[in-house]
């Protein structure tokens, strides 16, 4: 009988689980802005001492032979890391910038054992490196966000869902939704330690198996080795409350087998430099957006009589209350007709009130909405300190009055325009439990590259409107 870790066939070069033409294109894109970097450090380095000759052994597409040796470098560590065949990976800005930099430090050890009286610029090295790590991103974040909106760029996904009956169906619909995945075959999270699971599993050809509600009993052994056996992939729903041992790593501690969830360091200025990017995008996005309110007004102001906007009370940053505001897509009585449409909300449990077909809405509040157009003003809120770009949707007084007492740990942390639950699809999320758990995931989990992975999905979804209404 063979070691359960003993993969039944080695497999030396495995398809990308984004599909090669995503990783091509990315491959692609990182070495335009590296490309780019290098032409924009050469134009500010004019001025300063040029690049010696020892380092241009030769030129290619006018850039010298050394930025070669240093992007073949960076794309093949970028590679190994797993940023061209990882979904979870090729958004990982910050380990991304972490990589760029550990490549141009490196080069300063090569050089000294190189020849230590070889010196290149030190402008030259420092504005590559800076303008390296800002250009990838920035080019990246596009090619990501036009990826996500071609086909080919989107190999189906194939899926099976282990998970209690009552959450098969919605994790289903939930999954079949968005483009580029399919549900392959489903099975009771009661039986997922059966025998014959697993057979079922490979024989639907799954790539995921998504899993929510496992039994705690024998999970760290037979199912997770056999789908890792079978080069499938397990990904578990946060269904828990208790998921802060995902943040850790196993350690043995005092001769016990322990998780450790280690401080650090940076934590403190990685949410400052969030707050400094939260002041800055909103007051770029206030100036650049500056036409479409203009517009937006005018078209409220013929739709429907009454005023532009519309402020509401919701709570905030350890359940304050404050003002949010928006462009008005309902009539102006709106508030005072919610009580007799109370009876028609569709949310399952009550708590928030949702109506698809919502009788309020003025003419141009469809669009607005399908558009998300009608929360731009919260970027005042934003420079106001009331709101973050990313973070828990701030919810109405009458919502939050009917909240269990674990809901109101999203109240820990400053709201936001947008998060996890706008895009695990917004006005589709049927519960507070379930949006309550998506912000407990995001609290959680949080880092200032997930902030950056939710904002592009945000455009990606904003841009067809999926989910609101």
């Amino acid at each position: 009988m063979r070691d359960l870790r003993a993969s039944a066939q080695a497999q030396f070069l495995p398809l990308p689980e984004i599909g090669w033409f995503r990783s091509l294109t990315l491959i692609f894109g990182d070495l335009v802005g590296l490309g780019f970097a290098w032409h924009l450090a050469a134009r500010l380095n004019e001025s300063f001492q040029p690049l010696p000759a020892e380092f241009t052994l030769w030129e290619f597409l006018g850039l010298p032979s050394l930025f070669w040796f240093f992007a073949i470098a960076t794309l093949l560590l970028l590679g190994y890391q797993g940023f061209y065949d990882s979904t979870s990976q090729c958004q990982n800005y910050g380990k991304q910038a972490q990589s760029i930099s550990a490549i141009y430090l490196s080069s300063l050890v090569v050089n000294y054992f190189y020849d230590p009286k070889l010196d290149a610029p030190r402008s030259l090295f420092f504005s590559a490196w800076l303008a390296s790590i800002g250009c990838i991103f920035i080019v990246r974040l596009v090619m990501i966000l036009g990826l996500h909106q071609l086909a080919i760029a989107r190999p189906q996904t194939l899926v099976f869902i282990i998970a209690p009956s009552a959450k098969i169906t919605a994790l289903t619909n939930s999954i079949q939704r968005r483009k580029g995945y399919k549900v392959v075959g489903c099975i009771n999270s009661d039986r997922a330690y059966a025998p014959n699971t697993v057979t079922k599993i490979i024989q639907s050809k799954a790539h995921e198996v998504l899993a929510e509600g496992l039994p705690e009993t024998y999970l760290a052994s037979d199912l997770y080795w056999q789908l890792r056996t079978a080069q499938i992939n397990l990904r578990l729903a946060p269904s828990s409350l208790a998921m802060l041992h995902r943040r850790g790593s196993p350690e043995i501690f005092a001769g016990m087998p322990t998780i450790k969830i280690s401080s650090q360091f940076l934590g403190i200025w990685e949410y400052r430099c969030k707050r400094l990017l939260d002041f800055l995008g909103a007051l770029a996005g206030i100036i650049l957006l500056a036409p479409v309110f203009i517009v937006v007004a005018i078209a409220i102001k013929v739709s429907s009589p009454g005023g532009v906007f519309y402020s509401q009370e919701r709570i905030g940053l350890n359940g304050k209350a404050f003002r949010m505001w928006k462009f008005r897509s309902m009539c102006i009585d709106a508030g005072d007709r919610q009580a007799e449409l109370e009876k028609f909300n569709e949310s399952k449990d009550g708590v928030m009130f949702k109506m698809k077909r919502d009788p309020r809405i003025i003419p141009i509040g469809h669009l607005l909405r399908r558009l998300s157009i009608d929360e731009l003003p919260q970027l005042f809120n934003v420079l106001m300190g009331q709101m973050s770009l990313v973070g828990p949707r701030p919810l109405p007084i009458r919502d939050v009055a009917r909240f269990e007492d674990w809901h109101h740990i999203r109240h820990l942390v400053l709201p936001g325009i947008t998060g996890l639950w706008q895009i695990s699809g917004r006005s589709d999320v049927d519960t507070i439990d379930d949006t309550a758990r998506l912000d407990l995931h995001y609290i959680d989990h949080w880092s200032l590259n997930l902030d950056l992975a939710i904002l592009v999905e945000t455009i990606s979804i904003v841009l067809f409107g999926k989910g609101a209404y």
